[in-house]
């Protein structure tokens, strides 16, 4: 039992650790991009594409080298060591197509390592706690998020080498991290069930709702997202950071308590909240207020830190292929946010505002109205 807990303990850290690196180094990459290399808005989309395909690509290989070798776990710890030495390498790009490059590189070593450490932290705890163990999990990683926004403001004036070379250290704690919790929780791995679970469920169905989840909401996450609010709002680009890591933290924090409900029985209830907020967040945050956007933030956060750690706790009680499951979902989720981001990326670029009395409205985001619509509509059908 004890050597259970240390290793839950381990991955939690480790999600800490790692994504404060993740959260200093993307809106460091992002306006680096757009300030230094003059990158357009659908060149800085084509970054987010890149590093998200690579990731949702990866993760399906990593999941099914997983279902067939157990041993394959500490791949994930030896990618996420990868990242370490891919970011100093932003800081020698002189064209938006080089960043793009290295992007596809840290989404490789990206979809090997996360999903693996949210397949094991999912299967390795208790049936009871599953869904708070994982909630925990996420919610250690959103106040790294909040923190690593943060740190970029801080270290805005340290210039974009300074802060790659600390997302670097910080990728080499993760992974240390990550080897000693897989060791520790090693005899807790199964990554294939002998014999499938019974009842009705469909694992299809949830990787289809996943991936219109994330594509309806793809304008919350990414290097897009940085430059979006700092234009749309007016303000700098260290405010904004800090505004999207206190945004991510807040929906974090709120989504503990559906994660308490999940784990009693309520899972249909929370699956259905999470998709109305994820529905209404890109309409807000279409209205260029401050009183809008962030809410809409918090709202489409809110409901992806709901969302995520729900879908993989029934993966995992209910899904035969729990390893291939988590890194079908991780691919769906991504290639939804792919093209959501595309969508929006060149929407942005053709569509202005329209206004409204005193408000102006971004075009670019509104045109997700109808997917939200469908959205709702597919998770009432889904059963």
């Amino acid at each position: 039992m004890r050597k259970q807990t240390l290793g839950i303990a381990l991955l939690i850290a480790s999600a800490f650790t790692g994504t404060i690196g993740f959260r200093l180094a993307t809106p460091a990459v992002a306006f680096y991009t757009r300030d230094v290399l003059n990158a357009s808005m659908i060149s800085i989309s084509l970054i987010s594409i890149a590093f998200v395909l690579s990731r949702a690509f990866s993760s399906v290989i990593g999941g099914s080298l997983l279902e067939k070798k157990k041993e394959l776990v500490f791949l994930g710890a030896l990618a996420m060591f990868g990242n370490a030495f891919v970011m100093p390498l932003y800081a020698l790009t002189n064209s938006w197509v080089q960043v793009v490059g290295i992007k596809l590189l840290n989404g490789v070593f990206n979809g090997l390592s996360w999903p693996i450490a949210q397949f094991v932290i999912v299967v390795s705890s208790p049936k009871e706690l599953k869904g708070r163990v994982t909630a925990l999990y996420f919610l250690f990683g959103n106040f790294a998020a909040f923190l690593g926004n943060y740190t970029y403001a801080l270290t805005i004036g340290l210039g974009i080498k300074a802060q790659m070379l600390l997302a670097s250290l910080s990728f080499v704690v993760t992974s240390l991290l990550m080897l000693t919790a897989y060791y520790a929780l090693y005899e807790w791995i199964v990554p294939k069930r002998t014999q499938k679970t019974s009842g009705s469920f469909d694992a299809k169905k949830i990787l289809a709702l996943s991936g219109l989840f994330f594509f309806t909401i793809a304008f919350s996450s990414g290097d897009i997202t940085y430059v979006y609010v700092a234009e749309a709002l007016g303000i700098e680009k260290g405010s904004a950071a800090t505004l999207i890591g206190l945004s991510s933290l807040i929906g974090a924090l709120l989504a503990y308590a559906p994660s308490w409900l999940a784990d009693i029985g309520k899972e249909e209830r929370v699956l259905r909240f999470a998709v109305i907020l994820a529905a209404l967040s890109p309409i807000l945050a279409a209205i260029k207020t401050p009183y809008t956007v962030f809410p809409a933030l918090v709202m489409a956060l809110f409901a992806i830190h709901t969302f995520r750690p729900l879908v993989r706790k029934l993966l995992a009680i209910k899904a035969s292929r729990v390893s291939a499951s988590i890194g079908g979902l991780n691919a769906v989720s991504n290639l939804g946010t792919t093209l959501g981001q595309l969508l929006f990326g060149f929407a942005y670029g053709i569509l202005g505002d329209v206004k409204i009395g005193e408000i102006s409205v971004r075009l670019s985001l509104l045109i997700f109205a109808p997917f939200s619509v469908l959205l709702i509509l597919l998770e009432k059908k889904k059963d």
